[in-house]
């Protein structure tokens, strides 16, 4: 009975040492495009497991809204940052002017994609605007706050980017051209920055119920003459799981790699699709 009651205890113990550690109490985390969908999703997310939470997007009235919504259980301070990605020199002053009273222990990346439609029809203007919206965009946040990261000894960059990284989705042409390109700065990143105790990994989100798919789904239920619910129950079918994403279970995804317990996660693509995409 004793030799009992030691063996719960040991296993109590030893449950109690593995059980993962998902607090961000006393973290800040900045989240790009936070206003609505997975942004916003995301920053909930945060907020709940205690981190202290910056909205960043371009309406200030949004962001206010936005905010209002966070949780407050453990006392955080959350703020916001009026800034517009489609201004990289406003964005950076914006940025840069924060981190020097603040330190940041968690980036969230995430940018509207680019409008639909194929490579060859797009203007060179289309990519070089995508390009600055993403790519530079997202060095100018990594420059501005890696150095808090570095500083405490914790950092979790977490760019929200598309499953098009592994497979490039038909009539995304700029889109999957950039996020490509986002996707391997990334990767060189994470093995630039690891040693730091920073990590960097990426989610791909798959077709998610947010506001942007509405407006791909009606812009091609335009062209093919089909209703915008036939175009979703298409896009449910290719799915193995017969149904879209929501946008907190993309976020769940971003809190866990944000959190103590993804310690030794880096330089990853984590698809949250479903099963859609068919590759490794």
């Amino acid at each position: 009975m004793v030799g009992d009651f030691i063996d719960d205890f040991i296993k109590q113990k030893l449950l109690h040492l593995y059980n993962m550690n998902l607090d961000l109490t006393g973290k800040t985390a900045v989240v790009c495009g936070s206003t609505q969908g997975i942004g916003y999703a995301a920053a909930k997310e945060l907020a709940a497991l205690g981190a202290n939470v910056v909205l960043v997007a371009r309406n200030v009235e949004k962001l206010q809204d936005a905010v209002n919504d966070l949780d407050l259980s453990k006392k955080q301070n959350h703020n916001i940052l009026v800034a517009d990605f489609s201004e990289p020199d406003q964005l950076r002053e914006v940025i840069e002017e924060f981190a020097q009273e603040n330190d940041v222990h968690i980036l969230v990346n995430n940018t509207g994609g680019p409008n639909p439609g194929q490579a060859i029809d797009a203007d060179t203007e289309d990519f070089i605007a995508a390009f600055n919206a993403h790519l530079i965009c997202n060095q100018i946040m990594v420059q501005a706050l890696v150095p808090g990261m570095k500083k405490n000894g914790y950092g979790r960059i977490i760019n929200i980017i598309s499953t098009s990284v592994k497979q490039p989705l038909p009539n995304l042409g700029v889109s999957n051209t950039i996020r490509g390109a986002v996707g391997n700065w990334s990767k060189t990143l994470a093995n630039e920055l690891g040693q730091f105790n920073i990590t960097v990994n990426n989610v791909l989100p798959g077709a998610t119920e947010t506001g942007r798919l509405e407006s791909i789904m009606q812009n091609k239920a335009k062209k093919t003459g089909h209703t915008a619910e036939e175009i979703k129950q298409e896009m449910s079918n290719e799915v193995p799981m017969k149904r879209l994403g929501k946008p907190e279970e993309i976020a769940a995804a971003v809190a866990f790699l944000a959190s103590p317990a993804a310690s030794y996660i880096n330089g990853i693509n984590v698809p949250v699709d479903g099963g859609r995409t068919s590759s490794l």
